[in-house]
């Protein structure tokens, strides 16, 4: 139980509050370290605020130094016994300070990143697998039973629009995997602007599509195999790079015949119509805000939708998840609603426990995110980019050409993430490569300095023979704005993983390393004279400590110097 949790037992217990309340932070430390407004029930009416706070202060906890009253609320100011206590609590728990056991035992499969085979990552699958990869981590710390799954499109028309662009180009080429995937990306954008340019293209690259789907062609299967297998292994040097791994990699060719199977039943049972040579689902039946969408198509093809709700059968069946949550861009929004409706009708129990959770656009301050159509940003361009502009900051630096490339890798990466998971899913990313890279302020990079000064000063203080580990109590000492700060990981953590909220840790660390970087330009850490140096490095391995786990939570890791 952490320090929130106890606080909001003992009022419910002391006041005979039954019912749930806020116990926030104040936005002004000077007014306390917890906060609430006083309901006016069950609290007795004739009860002035003063009145009980005297009831309070007479039965207080030990963490609880004094109680105040200011307006509607009540403030609770916590002890310096709880701060060097809560300081001795975070270096004896090092890494696993803060995990809790709020989802303990609810097993969670979470899909996210959602590639394209024979198609560019770009930075809507970039987004995804940020998201994806730090919420996985956030219910993992919550201890979560967790696997992380990635649905792959490896059939469909962009498949199709690629093999046609291959084939115009000349065919399979040999080379080094980046050159096999430049060119594979030149030529899906020939056969996606030729799809929309031209009609008797489109017939070819459709007609492309129906022979991949029957595997009819033999030299159209060895060129699909030759390029699904360039994609996967590009994919897969990306998601390492991104620090992501998967527990399952489900591939949409695997549910084709399932899911027309399931069409044609559920046909049958009155729940799909066929219309003009197609099979549909009519979700306005079902609600007003819903709309018709094709399940299998005039070819006789499943879609997407079809496909999904064979996929999230056979998800289900692999894992038997509690809970399933599925990232997209919110562009998919309405086609998930219709889809998840159609489910419902189908196996109830999987609908019921999944969630759609989507993420907006990630543009850039000049707005254009292609020049052309099948031209897209990809996720692959966007990291080099900043890494190049990292290079760039760092190229006076006394690093070697491989310390150079490894740090700006890091910081690029961080710095990507951070802008990403900065504010609540769901709304768009405006990414501005020049304040993304800052090491002042509201950046990754920023945060990540703070946690290289941090372990810079821990380094120093052990070659002057400071042993670490311990967090002696300071007397007279003033509680800092650092210990305000550091007590409240475990919290925000939780709130992070009930939520699905990531940014709730960003806007945290961001001002821990402010509080950190404050004390450090005011204050002398190592000092032999001062009596209070050792807690001051213990204050700093403590910061430490909690700036790479808060770190490691959103994917991004730290470099050993920067």
């Amino acid at each position: 139980m952490n320090i929130q949790e106890k606080i909001k037992d003992w009022i419910k217990e002391t006041l005979e509050i039954e019912e749930d309340f806020v116990l926030a932070h104040p936005k002004d430390l000077k007014n306390g370290d917890y906060s609430f407004f006083v309901p006016p029930k069950p609290v007795a009416k004739e009860d002035t605020l003063e009145d009980i706070v005297k009831i309070l202060s007479g039965n207080k906890i030990p963490e609880i130094e004094r109680i105040e009253a200011v307006g509607n609320f009540i403030n609770f100011y916590l002890s310096k016994d709880f701060f060097v206590e809560s300081v001795k609590e975070i270096i004896e728990g090092d890494s696993d300070y803060g995990k809790n056991n709020s989802l303990k035992n609810q097993k969670i499969i979470i899909e996210h990143t959602v590639t394209n085979v024979l198609k560019p990552m770009h930075i809507g699958h970039l987004m995804g697998n940020v998201v994806g990869e730090s919420l996985s981590r956030i219910l993992e710390w919550n201890k979560a039973e967790l696997k992380r799954n990635n649905y792959q499109g490896d059939i469909g028309l962009h498949i199709a629009k690629a093999l046609w662009g291959i084939i115009k180009l000349g065919g399979m080429i040999d080379g080094d995997i980046n050159e096999k995937i430049k060119y594979i990306g030149e030529a899906y954008a020939l056969g996606s602007n030729a799809y929309e340019d031209d009609e008797k293209v489109q017939e070819e690259i459709k007609e492309i599509n129906k022979k991949i789907f029957e595997k009819s062609d033999d030299n159209l299967n060895k060129i699909y195999k030759w390029g699904r297998e360039i994609s996967l292994a590009h994919f897969e040097d990306l998601y390492k790079k991104l620090g992501t791994k998967f527990d399952y990699y489900f591939f949409e060719s695997e549910v084709v015949d399932n899911a027309l199977k399931i069409v044609k039943e559920f046909l049958q049972k009155g729940l799909f119509e066929e219309s003009e040579r197609a099979i549909v689902f009519r979700g306005e039946k079902f609600d007003p805000k819903l709309h018709t969408r094709v399940f299998v198509n005039k070819e006789g093809l499943p879609t997407y939708e079809a496909k999904d709700i064979a996929h999230a059968i056979r998800k289900y069946e692999a894992y038997k998840s509690d809970k399933s949550i599925i990232i997209t861009a919110n562009e998919q929004d309405g086609y998930f609603e219709v889809m998840l409706r159609a489910l419902k009708e189908i196996r109830p129990e999987i609908a019921i426990q999944t969630t759609h959770l989507s993420h907006g656009m990630l543009k850039l301050t000049t707005g254009k995110m292609s020049s052309r159509k099948g031209n897209i940003i990809t996720g692959e361009s966007l990291i080099e980019d900043v890494e190049n502009l990292v290079k760039d900051k760092i190229k006076d630096r006394n690093f070697s050409e491989s310390e150079k490339q490894e740090v700006a890798e890091i910081v690029a990466i961080g710095a990507i993430k951070y802008s990403i998971l900065r504010q609540a899913i769901g709304g768009d990313i405006i990414f501005d490569f020049d304040k993304s890279i800052s090491f002042e302020g509201d950046s990754g990079p920023y945060l990540q300095y703070a946690c290289v000064r941090a372990n810079s000063v821990l380094e120093k203080a052990i070659s002057q023979g400071v042993t670490l580990g311990n967090a002696p109590k300071v007397t007279p000492w003033e509680t800092t704005e650092l210990e305000k700060y550091l007590y409240r990981f475990p919290e925000v953590v939780e709130r992070a993983g009930k939520e699905y909220a990531p940014h709730y840790i960003v806007t945290y660390l961001t001002e821990l390393a402010s509080a950190f970087n404050s004390s450090y330009a005011k204050e002398k850490i190592i000092d032999k004279e001062d009596l209070s140096s050792p807690y001051k490095i213990a204050l700093t391995q403590a910061t430490a400590h909690i700036l790479k786990s808060g770190l490691n939570l959103l994917g991004i890791k730290v470099p050993e110097r920067m």
